[in-house]
């Protein structure tokens, strides 16, 4: 009897475990693994089903399982860093509880791992561009004329333009997309709003921290880039409209420039057929607060131009 009540307590004990699974999503990362003699599979497609065959068991038994992206090469440097053996079980597993806490993770509700997959690819892109426009942010340093830290006095103005843009937009739901291409690297940010029924908006928090960032290194570094909003309201037409960024501010596209950018091809340059049921316009005023200072006043700016186009 005592044996039984034992092994019915730690079956309700192991329904209680949160467990998290690092996945190789592509090939190439696949076959990056298959160097270790430890990690047993040969076919990254067998890999994949027997990783859902496992999530939806451990989804039947009641547990909760998340899922992360497992990288071989950051695996390496950390087994690296910490004096593991890369070719232990013991070792793929304490990097995915590293994963767990600090990397990109999926949680695992009964959907099929087709669909997983890409969700999961996003999240680890929109941590690796916050991550990445952060560290270019926290490099710009200090005004030499007030000492101000020009990062964080950007990234301050830009999350009050955010909710500014919020505050003007038209009901609805609103898809918002900043791109800043002066730096280093072309870097995108996608912000999706929607309202709750007392008229809030509804955001995710790490999408609003990535877009604000990005916001920000355009607006500290003066880079060419823009901002475009798509609002979708029922028994209307989608509504597009935009600004690009000009002397650390916002300055508003012209319906024509709007059009423009979602009608052209961003990597050949043709003409895109535009879409029915869309408004192509002028975004509400945002007031003073939105406006840049003049070319020029910080050193020399690029050409600015809208957001690259994203359609959803």
């Amino acid at each position: 009897m005592a044996h039984t009540d034992h092994t019915t307590m730690r079956r309700v004990l192991h329904r209680e475990v949160a467990g998290t699974i690092g996945l190789l999503t592509d090939e190439y990362d696949f076959r990056a693994m298959r160097r270790y003699r430890s990690f047993t599979f040969d076919d990254h497609q067998t890999y994949l089903q027997q990783v859902e065959a496992l999530l939806k068991t451990r989804a039947a038994q009641g547990g909760h399982t998340t899922v992360a992206l497992f990288d071989p090469q950051e695996y390496a440097d950390f087994c690296e860093g910490g004096g593991l053996d890369p070719d232990l079980p013991s070792s793929r597993t304490r990097f995915t509880a590293e994963l767990a806490a600090s990397g990109p993770t999926v949680p695992y509700e009964g959907q099929k791992l087709a669909d997983l997959l890409p969700v999961l690819v996003d999240e680890a892109v929109r941590q690796a561009t916050w991550e990445y426009a952060s560290t270019l942010l926290a490099r710009v340093g200090a005004c030499t004329t007030c000492g101000e830290d020009i990062g964080r006095t950007a990234f301050t103005r830009a999350s009050k333009l955010l909710v500014r843009i919020l505050d003007t937009a038209p009901p609805g739901s609103r898809h918002l997309v900043c791109s800043v291409s002066g730096t280093p690297e072309t870097l995108v940010a996608a912000l999706h709003a929607d309202r709750d029924s007392d008229g809030a908006p509804r955001l995710d928090q790490a999408e609003v921290l990535e877009f604000t960032t990005v916001l920000a290194l355009g607006i500290a570094t003066r880079s060419p880039g823009g901002l475009v909003m798509r609002t979708t309201a029922p028994a209307s037409a989608d509504r597009i409209y935009g600004w690009r960024l000009r002397g650390g501010g916002l300055e508003p596209l012209t319906a024509g420039e709007v059009f423009d950018a979602y009608c052209t091809d961003v990597e050949s340059g043709d003409l895109i057929s535009p879409e029915s049921g869309v408004d192509y316009g002028v975004p509400p005023d945002l007031g003073e607060d939105a406006r840049g200072e003049e070319a020029g006043e910080r050193g020399e700016e690029g050409e600015e131009g809208p957001a690259a186009e994203h359609r959803h």
